[in-house]
């Protein structure tokens, strides 16, 4: 009989609280993984932002974050999940409390810049491409919008 996996607790805190664990993640995803150079990867927004953490058995494993802007409008960002974690809705779980806290914060209109590969998991939560697409640290990349 395989082990039972809990669902993972996903924990929405500041840069200040967030950083320790969740910067880890992202340097393994984005700068060791990809190829993003760290300054592109930590930026201004960072400490502006609000950082959903999700935990399995007490380990931080996927991280991702909403900035409100103004105007009612949101930039999700940042959304990623250690890779021996992977397939297993985790994902999806970090964008439904970001999807949330979003609807919570008043916010109408959400965009993300989409890595190609992503553009279906986003496309599931109603996330629309728009817009032509462009280079973003080297990787291709294309807008994508909700309204919320």
């Amino acid at each position: 009989m395989a082990p039972l996996i809990m669902d993972p607790v996903i924990l929405i805190k500041p840069w200040l609280e967030a950083e320790k664990e969740a910067y880890p993640i992202r340097k393994l995803v984005f700068i060791d993984g990809q190829g993003i150079p760290e300054a592109m990867e930590l930026d201004e927004f960072d400490p502006i932002a609000e950082h959903a953490l999700a935990y399995q058995e007490g380990n931080c494993i996927g991280t991702a974050r909403l900035i409100a802007l103004p105007g009612q409008e949101g930039r999700i960002g940042r959304m990623a999940v250690l890779p021996a974690f992977r397939k297993q809705g985790i994902g999806k779980q970090l964008l439904r409390a970001l999807l949330e806290r979003s609807k919570s914060q008043g916010l109408i209109r959400l965009t993300l810049h989409a890595q190609l590969s992503a553009i279906p998991f986003y496309e599931q939560f109603g996330f629309i491409a728009q817009g032509d697409i462009y280079d973003e640290a080297g990787i291709a990349h294309r807008d994508m919008i909700l309204l919320i």
